[in-house]
């Protein structure tokens, strides 16, 4: 196992060899000034997600150790997005001044064990000095025909993976000044990377897909636009987060339309051929549920129904 090269004195290398310590057997060659990106099967695969203090999270509300893994999480669902297979990661990291060593550590520890839970190495990255934490993950990964937003046709049926709706309801909690509940919390601070169930659903004749990072009202828009077609969304369909319920009586809305509006779920949204039926083999096999909330249509944009009237829906907007 090497974690990282031979290194010479000051605070710099000191950060690097504590890093590297902590990453244990999921980091290769850290310390160089380039790396060596591991080889694989089909087209190379690139994603880039930044991660920065009171945008993404708060440190009153997450350990430096969910930090790493949330961050680089979402960088991984961007590659389960591609049915891709990672293979490396090089993560830059923005210390405030003053920090306290250890929480560097314990960032990168949850950088490693998202790395790891995938079988992906930490082959890198940066470190510089900031006014707050931020952290820049970059995955690499390879994939035999990467999948897209774009190949949706008319007829296929719209699919979701897993359940929708927790992380929003973790961080009304925080927000309202209450704990949220172990469930919901989990969902926000420990998302999981589809990666298995992506590649699953590939090689099942998935003709689009893309991970619900800006919420289902949002992304939808995208992958609609993406295949030139339009979707059409039955709202009672969705696979609700276990906190949703209480969560949406708290702020006054329907279950569906507060669990399709939040951001950060990290699931799958994709589409299949019509005659599709298998998702209870999809769950027996990668242990992730798969629901149809929907039908593919000629047309464009989002068609959005809860009892039977049409639901505008909305989701994160990035800022520009």
């Amino acid at each position: 196992m090497i974690t990282a090269i031979a290194l010479g004195g000051g605070d710099e290398f000191d950060r690097i060899r504590a890093i590297a310590s902590a990453l244990g057997a999921a980091a290769a060659g850290i310390g160089d000034d380039t790396a060596v990106v591991p080889s694989g099967e089909g087209t190379p695969v690139v994603s880039i997600d930044a991660s920065v203090e009171d945008v993404h999270f708060r440190r009153e509300w997450l350990s430096f150790e969910e930090i790493g893994w949330r961050a680089t999480a979402s960088a991984l669902s961007d590659l389960a997005a591609a049915a891709a297979t990672p293979a490396a990661i090089v993560a830059a990291i923005v210390v405030p001044p003053k920090a306290d060593e250890a929480a560097l550590v314990e960032l990168m520890r949850g950088v490693g064990s998202a790395a790891a839970s995938v079988g992906a190495r930490v082959i890198g990255g940066d470190l510089s000095s900031g006014g707050q934490w931020a952290v820049v993950i970059t995955v690499l990964g390879h994939a035999p025909t990467p999948t897209s937003r774009a190949g949706a046709r008319p007829g296929d049926g719209i699919w979701v993976t897993g359940t929708l709706g927790g992380a929003r309801a973790a961080l009304q909690a925080w927000t309202s000044g209450i704990e949220p509940d172990a469930d919901a919390r989990q969902a926000f601070a420990h998302p999981t990377p589809r990666i298995g169930a992506a590649q699953w659903l590939a090689a099942h004749g998935a003709t689009a897909m893309m991970d619900l990072s800006d919420g289902l009202g949002g992304d939808a828009e995208h992958l609609a636009a993406a295949s030139s077609v339009q979707l059409r969304i039955d709202l009672e369909r969705l696979p609700l987060h276990s906190s949703v319920r209480a969560a949406a009586e708290r702020a006054a809305e329907a279950p569906a339309l507060f669990a399709a509006t939040g951001g950060e779920d990290y699931e799958l949204l994709l589409t299949l051929p019509s005659a599709f039926d298998g998702a209870a083999e999809c769950r027996r096999v990668t242990g992730v549920p798969l629901t149809r909330i929907g039908t593919v249509s000629s047309g464009a944009g989002v068609q959005a129904t809860l009892g039977g009237v049409v639901q505008q829906l909305h989701g994160f907007r990035h800022a520009v």
